[in-house]
């Protein structure tokens, strides 16, 4: 280990150091050679009382050990008095610990002024009047460390602690001043925003949390940056169970949104606010001039005519990638139409690995069978029509290398059966650019309608090599997503092996590029071989659920998502694992001889049986909790009496999206039987957590620990959050609530 750190020389002035976080900074400093001056009030934790115990205990623990240490018993108001103390006692100050708290906990509209101003009183003012007391002597000996602490409360917000935040953000502002004032002094000021076990957090957390968020675990950080060899000056660190993490500003890239000379609208805001809220290429603005040179550019670039551009640097950058978002999206391809007989339909079942091996397959093979039916993954052929007859490379803002296509996720869904024969028409719009760094998206939505009947949909998420870097955003709400496998071992695994001449048939569907057949074509895509249509495998894997979970029963079929992460040498074997959640069978397919992940985040929603009982299935794009809630309702169902007299309590659940509630469920395991309730709750419940969807799958599939998603902000609770413990006996084998 190196030199270790000491403080022979120094004193310490660590408000709040009575228990706590506080008394372990003293006790530290102490250990370490300095003189401490112990302050703490001795009140309650809402700033009620006083006593002299607490500081005077702290004091004796540190001279018991060798230490210096005399305890102050006043306000952090009282300032003055407090540096005074450490004059009195030794002779000068160096280091300030400003800690003292106190929380009055209220939701916004029943927090009183008295709720207000003690807090503010307590963790801004006092940190204020200390400090200031403090500082012309640092000035005078050039030399002096202050710590201010904040909180994740005042960083990102927390239910029912408007005042804590506030007082807590403030904090980060004045010492974010102290450092630039006090830098020319070698007075450096930093903040810190801890996460520990204190009376403060004692009555919200459980017992073997605050185990692992001892107060040990921040003391190290707090001496490091008070110690005269630490340069760190104007920083903020979070801080907890051994860990420390920086935290700095980040800015988007923005956009101009007026031009020289006119006049600046609401509605161009409206028009432009992804780009604004983007934060592709996001700068880090360390200081004010920083922060006011963009604004300088901008007014140079008003100017010059230069105005209401995506980005100050999205000309540029659109130049040279060939894409421009705001002249592709909403861009509509020219309508195609495809005609098509029952020969086509066999021909596609046969490319997708169908054999007249299976009986079951007659009924795709044979159109004299009772039950002749077109493979629902057919619905992607006409579909193909639309974007290979030249269509998209006429779009304008899309002018890009077409060899450097690459096909990365598909979405389908059938609104009806697909006919046999017929003629279908499609019609294909842009519904998204995407800027991926590395390469530009482009979601192609294809409507295909029968007449005026809509039979099916499309969506083409297509990645473009080295088209990225043009300041666009990197996400869109209108994307049909994947979503990952359950954390479990697949419910069933069916394997099928393709032959040397699967890209060969395939092919004769419409999808004629010859990197499929021509080993020299392929090699220039750097492919020892021709591969397979990523298609094909798609159509493979949706067999292969469609007879697993089905009965080849193709009116069963809802929809299907996939990702394409490898390609597949015609000759290797297809092996798809199956977990089913409800109505969807989440899917991963592989290649069997290597192992390779072939697609990825895929699924297949099935219509629920003719005979079966109704099972909650959400909507493409809906909610996939959904599924679990559905999960616990059976569990209710079948074991809702044992439940409550476990349990004993009314849970509520907030699902959120894209920063909306988008449902809500009620557990009650208190009365009856139990039961699961959906939508608005007119009662009381014991404890209500609010999530994301998404998080609430990351929780529940184990990939989240709660705990840490509670402290993130996350997962929030109001209530009895002791009660968040019992979830486990509802949710059992989904999650560790």
């Amino acid at each position: 280990m190196s030199v270790r750190l000491v403080f022979d020389g120094k004193v310490v002035v660590v408000t709040g150091a009575g228990g706590g976080l506080g008394r372990e900074y003293a006790l530290a400093f102490g250990e370490r050679g300095a003189s401490v001056v112990v302050n703490d009030l001795g009140g309650d934790i809402k700033g009620g009382g006083k006593s002299s115990d607490a500081a005077d205990k702290v004091v004796e623990e540190i001279k018991a050990k060798g230490g210096k240490a005399v305890a102050n018993y006043g306000s952090v108001e009282d300032g003055e008095k407090l540096i005074q103390t450490a004059l009195d006692a030794f002779g000068r100050i160096d280091i300030v610990v400003n800690n003292a708290g106190i929380l009055r906990d209220r939701s916004f509209g029943r927090t009183s002024d008295l709720d207000w101003d003690l807090i503010h009183r307590v963790h801004l003012r006092g940190s204020f009047m200390v400090t200031r007391a403090a500082w012309n002597h640092m000035k005078n000996q050039k030399f002096g460390r202050i710590i201010m602490t904040s909180s994740a409360a005042g960083i990102y917000g927390n239910f029912g602690q408007a005042n804590y935040s506030a007082a807590k953000l403030g904090l980060l502002g004045l010492a974010n001043t102290l450092a630039i004032e006090g830098q020319k002094y070698n007075i450096h000021c930093n903040t810190i925003a801890p996460t520990a076990g204190s009376r403060l957090t004692e009555t919200v957390m459980p017992p073997d949390l605050l185990e692992s968020l001892k107060a040990e675990y921040v003391a190290p950080l707090v001496l490091w940056l008070s110690h005269d060899q630490c340069q760190e000056n104007g920083g903020l660190f979070e801080v907890g169970a051994g860990w420390i993490g920086k935290l700095r500003w980040e800015r988007s890239q923005g956009c101009i949104v007026r031009n020289k000379n006119q006049g600046m609208f609401p509605e161009t805001v409206r028009d432009q606010w992804d780009n604004i809220c983007d934060f592709t290429n996001a700068t880090k603005p360390a200081n004010i001039n920083e922060s006011l040179a963009t604004l300088v550019e901008v007014l140079s670039r008003v100017e010059t005519d230069e105005g209401l551009a995506p980005n100050p640097t999205s000309a540029m950058a659109t130049a040279a990638s060939g894409i421009s978002p705001l002249e592709a999206v909403g861009q509509k391809l020219p309508e195609s139409t495809f005609s098509y007989s029952h020969t086509q339909c066999i021909l596609y079942a046969l490319g997708v690995g169908m054999s007249t091996k299976d009986d079951h397959h007659l009924k795709f093979l044979y159109e004299g069978h009772e039950d002749f039916s077109c493979m629902p993954t057919f619905g992607v052929i006409p579909s193909q029509a639309a974007m290979m007859d030249g269509g998209l490379g006429s779009v304008p803002g899309l002018n890009f290398d077409f060899t450097r296509l690459l096909h990365g996720e598909q979405y389908l869904e059938l609104f009806k059966l697909l006919p046999t024969s017929g003629t279908l028409t499609s019609q294909a719009r842009i519904a998204d650019v995407l800027d991926k760094g590395s390469g530009a998206v482009i979601l192609l939505d294809v409507h295909t309608y029968s007449g005026k009947e809509l039979v099916c949909y499309n969506q083409y998420s297509l990645f473009i090599v080295g088209a990225g870097g043009f300041g666009g955003k990197r996400t869109s709400d209108k994307a049909m997503s994947t979503v990952a496998h359950p954390n479990r071992a697949p419910d069933a695994v069916m394997t099928d092996a393709t032959t040397r001449d699967q890209a060969a048939l395939y092919r004769l569907s419409g999808d004629w590029n010859p990197l499929h057949i021509d080993p020299s074509f392929a090699a220039m895509g750097g492919f020892k071989s021709p591969i397979l249509h990523g298609l094909c495998s798609f159509g493979f894997a949706a067999r292969h659920v469609l007879k697993q979970y089905a009965n080849n029963d193709a009116s069963r079929f809802k929809s299907i998502k996939v990702r394409f992460v490898k390609p597949v040498l015609p000759g290797q074997s297809l092996q798809t694992e199956m977990w089913k959640e409800g109505n969807r069978i989440h899917i991963q397919c592989k290649v069997k001889e290597s192992g390779a992940v072939v697609l990825s985040g895929a699924y297949v929603d099935l219509h629920a049986a003719a005979d079966g009982s109704p099972q909650i299935l959400p909507e493409a794009g809906g909610l996939k909790s959904e599924l679990v809630f559905a999960e616990i309702g059976r569990r209710i169902k079948d074991l809702g009496a044992e439940m409550v007299k476990k349990v004993n309590a009314v849970f509520g659940w907030e699902i959120t999206k894209g920063g909306n509630t988008a449902a809500q469920w009620t557990i009650d395991l208190k009365t009856g039987a139990g039961a699961l309730h959906k939508g608005p709750y007119s009662g009381k419940t014991d404890v209500t957590i609010t999530v994301s969807d998404d998080d609430f799958m990351e929780v529940v599939q184990g990939k989240l620990n709660p705990q840490k998603a509670f402290f993130a902000g996350k997962l929030k609770v109001r209530g009895n959050i002791m009660l968040s413990q019992k979830l486990e006996v509802i949710l059992k084998d989904y999650a560790k609530l």
